[in-house]
């Protein structure tokens, strides 16, 4: 059985029990946008823990598509990170095909705000060494130059607690030192940020992109809506 829904229905997929990030997506989507979100239990980020996550992913999708929603959006990027562009562009076909469900994965929907804003030269920000690197391979793999991608050292359950103080300060930092960066990632929703997308837009004229406000865009794409909101960078001002 389904529960039916009259307004756009959405499957999402939390990689972990971690608070905030979907309280924050709430307040920038459009209230015609409805979810049914799921939370899977990553707790150590680790390699091991990432490469298993898939299957767990596929579960939760495949629930999500019983529930006939209008699109499934899997969060967290490291586990489709792993398995680069092209085989994360193949998995979200047969998941597609498998599902009968729109399937949005978030590397490839960061890549693709990014491109929206004519982003070329991007520094990008972490909170661990290895969803750096990470980060720093799949950007360049998607065609990206990337001129820094640095970390923000943190274990991972304590990634909720880095300040959005301390991103803008370490944003600033290399943002002083590359002054050929044309936008910046923000990469991952561990952490409370939103408060300062619009701030390091306006002082390095640069777009941010963002998980969050890059899903809110999306979905609006997806779904005929247009409801620009300020505050939060260009990707949601502008709705390229």
């Amino acid at each position: 059985m389904s529960f039916r829904s009259c307004r756009p229905l959405v499957g999402l997929v939390k990689p972990t029990m971690r608070p905030g990030s979907f309280e924050e997506l709430v307040r920038i989507v459009p209230r015609d946008i409805e979810f049914l979100p799921l939370h899977q239990h990553v707790e150590k980020g680790s390699e091991d823990e990432f490469k298993g996550a898939i299957d767990a992913y596929w579960k939760a999708a495949e629930l999500l598509s019983q529930q006939e929603v209008s699109l499934i959006h899997l969060a967290g990027t490291p586990p489709f990170m792993m398995l680069g562009p092209e085989e994360e562009r193949k998995l979200a076909g047969r998941w597609k095909q498998e599902f009968n469900t729109q399937i949005s994965i978030a590397p490839e929907l960061d890549a693709s705000a990014l491109r929206a804003l004519g982003v070329q030269n991007l520094i990008g920000v972490t909170y661990s060494e290895f969803q750096n690197s990470l980060s720093e391979t799949y950007m360049r793999e998607a065609g990206f130059n990337v001129l820094a991608m640095e970390p923000i050292k943190s274990s991972f359950e304590g990634a909720s607690e880095i300040s959005s103080s301390l991103v803008y300060a370490h944003i600033r930092k290399n943002m002083l030192r590359r002054p050929r960066a044309d936008g910046i990632y923000i990469q991952g929703n561990a952490w409370r940020v939103l408060n300062i997308i619009d701030k390091i837009e306006f002082d390095f004229g640069v777009p941010v992109v963002h998980a969050n406000c890059a899903l809110s865009w999306r979905m609006q794409k997806i779904f005929g809506i247009r409801r620009p909101k300020d505050g939060f960078g260009q990707l949601i001002r502008q709705l390229p």
